[in-house]
């Protein structure tokens, strides 16, 4: 048993690492590579983002469940899919795995291995996209695990954070662990530390949100779901 969730927290810690690495790496190469023009700098994050996240579900989902995503884990937990104590030890997981593919992304492009960022993002149209942000990915992910569709979350997943990129004036952050890494980079994906705790505080709340949400369309999982997680 400590093999197997000693084997859940790497998958979760280097998932983690990875979306860190992937959303710091591409924005920072899209400021190389398109310099002067903001929107095909976002485009090519975006996109670079939702194709590595399907594949990192892919590869991690089997393991661990595959959530890099603090909220995810506690709303797995509240909806009764998964024991409270594997939440407790997949956030600082996460947590640590995000800083870690911060700092990865930074030295990879020659930048300050930690260098806080300063680009201030916290607005009150920012928080209130950063709830409908969270709330959307939970909505997803869970009325599909929810409803016998779990082989699709992976594309799913990808396909609403790519949309969500563009539709969120926040740009869809969605995630309180790559928040906190995003804090260790002043470069395209950044987000200073004063603007940190609002976006973490709209995601708690769009999460909750999300919650209610998955509850009143989907009040029970499917039976072949509840079987499965057994």
């Amino acid at each position: 048993m400590r093999t197997a969730l000693a084997r859940r927290l790497g998958a979760e810690f280097l998932g983690s690492a990875t979306l860190a690495a992937v959303v710091i790496g591409s924005g920072i190469a899209a400021q190389a590579l398109s310099p002067g023009d903001t929107g095909l700098q976002l485009l090519e994050n975006a996109l670079a983002t939702a194709l590595a996240l399907p594949v990192l579900i892919l590869v991690f989902g089997p393991i661990s469940g595959a959530h890099f995503n603090p909220v995810v884990s506690l709303v797995d937990s509240a909806v009764g899919m998964r024991a409270w104590r594997d939440t407790a030890l997949y956030i600082p997981a996460q947590v640590a795995g995000c800083i870690v593919g911060a700092v990865a992304a930074n030295i990879m492009f020659e930048q300050p291995a930690v260098a806080w960022s300063t680009t201030d993002r916290l607005t009150g149209a920012h928080f209130l996209a950063e709830v409908i942000a969270t709330a959307g990915l939970i909505l997803v992910i869970f009325a599909l695990a929810r409803s016998n569709r779990a082989s699709v979350i992976p594309w799913a997943v990808g396909a609403y954070i790519g949309a969500a990129y563009f539709f969120t004036s926040s740009t869809s952050f969605a995630n309180p662990a790559i928040t906190l890494g995003r804090m260790f980079t002043d470069t395209f994906a950044g987000i200073t530390p004063g603007s940190a705790p609002g976006f973490i505080a709209a995601q708690l709340l769009g999460a909750a949100v999300g919650a209610g949400l998955v509850l009143w369309f989907s009040p029970r999982p499917s039976p072949v779901t509840t079987a499965a997680r057994r």
